[in-house]
């Protein structure tokens, strides 16, 4: 099996380099346009080997998506990260060309690869290389909703002061302030979370969450990394492992949820086949509303990118 992620930066070489030392894959292929970047992180990386014990083997290149040729899973994190006071969406003009740049190249070398998306605005982003890519659905999606469960888990282990391996949770819609949180989704250890927490505590909670990206980037200047990265990698792991995970991810909608032609976080199904069912779960009609208005501001950038004619 073999990977290919494309972008050496904090997230894409964190990817590769948790996929590399979980050991699941025969080789990483980490790929980037700056002279000698990704060939120098593959080498460092390469140089952790006999420390973590691991076999996979890592290749850097610039620009050459020859080396990515026949690619099980590609990863795609390239694009210009956020900045203090930028929102994602400030980010179509850039990164739409740039993604739509890197799907090509791609889909030229490994056209039956399956594709993730981690560049923002990742649910446009994921529209605009499955635009691109023209393979079927189930094989282009977008990481965020992992990412968003991530921190949502995290704050609440924070308060309750227990482990974050006993808490299961959903998030739907949008990646961003748009997000649909969802409380009677979330359990601890298989107790409902509402029977733990207050809803003002709940809701102080779930706000942090929306805006979750948008602190890191004003604690650190620039966009996350180590979550990210992770994050990626765990969907990497469950489709080469063909394990049926169960994620929230970035997928587009064909009359799931009341939803159409748009490009949503929703519960999939990941194996080897990419996302192989959306789940359907029950939403009160609050929910619906949210997700429905989630949809909708997606759909609004997903309009300006068809309006800027690259696709």
């Amino acid at each position: 099996m073999k990977v290919t992620v494309v972008g050496a930066g904090n997230v894409g070489a964190t990817c590769a380099q948790i996929v590399a030392e979980k050991n699941i894959v025969s080789e990483v292929v980490l790929l980037d346009i700056k002279e000698g970047l990704s060939e120098g992180k593959s080498l460092d990386l390469w140089q952790t080997a006999p420390i973590n014990y691991y076999d996979t083997r890592l290749v850097g290149s610039t620009n050459d998506y020859s080396k990515s040729a026949d690619s099980d899973v590609v990863v795609i994190t390239s694009g210009v990260p956020r900045k203090p006071g930028m929102s994602r969406d400030d980010l179509i003009s850039i990164n739409a060309g740039i993604v739509k740049n890197v799907t090509e190249n791609v889909i030229k070398y490994s056209p039956n690869a399956i594709i993730i998306i981690v560049s923002n605005p990742l649910d446009v982003m994921t529209y605009v290389s499955y635009a691109v890519s023209k393979t079927s659905k189930n094989k282009v999606l977008g990481m965020a909703g992992i990412l968003d469960t991530a921190r949502y888990r995290a704050f609440l282990a924070e308060a309750l002061d227990i482990s974050p391996r006993d808490i299961q949770a959903l998030l739907m819609g949008g990646h961003g302030d748009t997000m649909v949180p969802l409380p009677r989704y979330t359990t601890v250890a298989g107790i409902p979370v509402t029977e733990m927490l207050d809803k003002e505590t709940l809701d102080k909670i779930i706000d942090r969450t929306k805006k979750g990206g948008g602190e890191l980037v004003n604690l650190m200047g620039t966009s996350a990394w180590y979550a990210p990265g992770s994050a990626a990698a765990q969907m990497v792991e469950a489709i080469v492992m063909d394990q049926k995970r169960i994620f929230p991810c970035c997928v587009k909608m064909e009359g799931e949820f009341g939803l159409n032609d748009v490009f949503v976080g929703v519960p999939v199904k990941l194996g080897k086949n990419g996302v192989e069912k959306i789940i359907e779960v029950k939403l009160t009609d609050d929910e619906q509303a949210l997700l429905v208005e989630s949809a909708k501001s997606v759909k609004e950038i997903m309009d300006v990118v068809d309006g800027m004619n690259i696709l």
